[in-house]
This record gives structure tokens, sequence and C-alpha cells, in this order.
């Protein structure tokens, strides 16, 4: 199964503060939904918890918490306690590719498994107390990136980038 990290991170890499992300940005979260729509979404349970509580549809939402009675009312929320049981979970749903959407301690478990860093780069820098991993450029490689400057509905400047680890 290809493990795939989607993400928006600022310059300072800030993710989010409070459990809430930074900014509002209407194509990321197009690009967020198109990307995912249909897969396996794999997330911490305070990033299911920042979405109200509540499925994202069109996804196989897995969540990962190390709580163990941790559960939800919602019968198509697949938990799971460690990264490899999310994935197993991932495989069983039949598709070939699974998103890791956070938060920092699920993508900094799921990096070294990853081969795809799918990166909404937000140009602006942010306090905040969730952070993505530093990117080591020995490990992986940009093939691509699309700049958008501010525009009226996006108050800051972002690029689509797109990472591969290099083998």
């Amino acid at each position: 199964m290809i493990i795939n990290l989607l993400v928006a991170a600022s310059t300072n890499d800030a993710i989010g503060v409070h459990n809430k992300l930074l900014w509002h940005l209407p194509n990321d979260m197009r690009f967020f939904k198109n990307k995912s729509w249909g897969m396996p979404i794999i997330m911490g349970r305070k990033t299911f918890e920042s979405f109200s509580g509540k499925p994202l549809p069109g996804r196989f939402n897995i969540v990962m918490t190390q709580q163990k009675n941790w559960s939800t009312p919602y019968k198509e929320v697949l938990v799971a306690h460690n990264i490899s049981q999310a994935i197993t979970l991932a495989q069983q749903t039949g598709c070939k590719e699974a998103f890791i959407i956070g938060g920092e301690k699920i993508y900094a478990l799921a990096m070294p498994l990853a081969q795809h860093i799918y990166l909404t780069r937000v140009h602006a820098q942010f306090e905040a107390d969730a952070f993505f991993p530093k990117i080591n450029t020995n490990e992986w490689q940009q093939v691509s990136c699309k700049y958008y400057d501010v525009d009226d509905k996006h108050a800051y400047a972002y690029s689509f980038e797109h990472w591969k680890r290099m083998h």
C-alpha cells in the first residue's frame, strides 16, 4: 500500500494551534477533498475531534488513539491503537493508497513509512502548538510545486508541493 502524507504547513512548519487550523484557504480544502476522496484517511484522535467528532464523508476514516476504551458513535469510523494497525485497516479497504492527515504525532510516526508528501506550503509564519516534521532533503525530492498568490479568498500565498521519497 502506498502511504501518503497530506498536510498544509506554514514556512515554519506550523500546522495548528489549540486543535484548530491556522488559516482558511478554500483551494487547499478543495485539494484535500479531491486527493483523499474515496480513500482511507488515517488521523489521530485529536484531529478527528477537530472535525466536530464526525467522520469526513466519502472516505474511510481511521482514527488512531492510545486510549484503549475510546469509541465513537459512528460505525463507519475504524479505531486503531498504533500505526501498523491503522495501515492494516487501510489495506482492508481494497484501496491502493492511504492518506495520513495529522496531527503532529501521527505525521511523525508515518513519515518513515511514507512514499509521498502532498504539502500545501502556506507562505507565512505562525505561532502554533503543532508542527509538521522537517522534510529531510537527503531522503525526499520535490517533484512538483505550483505557487498561488494572495487573492480575494486566500489571505496567504501558498504552494502545492509534491515530494517523493528517494530510493
